[in-house]
C-alpha cells in the first residue's frame, strides 16, 4: 500500500463552509473514492487554511487521481470545491494537489 500527502490551501474565509462540505461529503462521492482505490483517506486543516490531505492507495498517487479522473461525481465535487482554494489557476483541486514526499514512517 502506498501512503499518500498532498497539500492544498483554503481561502481563510471560506474555512468554515469547506469544513460544514466535508461533514456530508455525498455518498456517491465516497464510493467513487472507495472505487478508485482511496483508503485510509483524512484531511487536517490549520487555522491559516493549509489543508494537508492523507490517503493510502494500492498503487501510487498518480494510478488513484487517475482512478477518479473519469468519474462524473468527481468532476461535480471538484467543481464545487473549486472556489474554496487559492491559487489553483482555473485548475480543479485534485489537479492542483502538491504530492509531498515521504521522509519516514513508523508502524
Amino acid at each position: 500500500m502506498k501512503r499518500v500527502g498532498v497539500l492544498l490551501k483554503v481561502r481563510k474565509e471560506k474555512i468554515e463552509e469547506y469544513k460544514l462540505h466535508h461533514k456530508n461529503v455525498w455518498p456517491e462521492m465516497l464510493e467513487a473514492l472507495r472505487r478508485a482505490g482511496w483508503r485510509n483517506y483524512s484531511l487536517f486543516l490549520r487555522s491559516d487554511g493549509l489543508l494537508f490531505g492523507y490517503f493510502e492507495t494500492p498503487e501510487s498517487f498518480e494510478a488513484a487521481l487517475s482512478g477518479m479522473a473519469d468519474q462524473d461525481v468527481n468532476h461535480r465535487w471538484q467543481a464545487l470545491m473549486a472556489p474554496y482554494f487559492e491559487s489553483l489557476e482555473g485548475g480543479r483541486p485534485d489537479q492542483m494537489m502538491e504530492g509531498l514526499e515521504e521522509v519516514f514512517h513508523l508502524d
